[in-house]
């Protein structure tokens, strides 16, 4: 079964910075849209990130834009969440999928993201203390 992997989590202050990372298997990145997403505990799970891998266009979640930026290495089928000036709101579990729609486009990442969103890997603590 297909699914991605993260990677990258951890503990850090109000501030810092990590970069995550999220690889799959080739046919994944054929997909329309790759997203990063995040759930905190008690709420439910949000867009943070979104690449179009044919082209690169990306989307960002008005709360981390400026903060984070979101880049992949297809020759490492590796998708990367660069994320600056942490602060303890970005708390949370940070998981990676795809929506594997016909057309190469992040339009479906706004929307409900268990809708059209699949491969799901265990996701990535990250932990922003203050």
């Amino acid at each position: 079964q297909q699914q991605f992997v993260e990677s990258g989590g951890g503990s850090v202050q109000a501030g810092e910075s990590l970069t995550l990372s999220c690889v799959g298997s080739a046919s994944l990145y054929t997909s329309a849209c790759i997203g990063w997403f995040r759930q905190a505990p008690g709420k439910g799970r949000e867009g943070v990130a979104a690449i179009v891998p044919a082209g690169g266009r990306t989307h960002y979640a008005d709360s981390v834009k400026g903060r984070f930026t979101i880049s992949q290495d297809n020759s490492k089928k590796t998708v990367y969440l660069h994320m600056n000036s942490l602060k303890p709101e970005d708390t949370a579990m940070y998981y990676c999928a795809a929506d594997d729609s016909p057309f190469p486009s992040c339009r479906n990442w706004y929307g409900d993201p268990y809708l059209n969103f699949a491969y799901w890997g265990q996701g990535t603590q990250v932990t922003v203390s203050s």
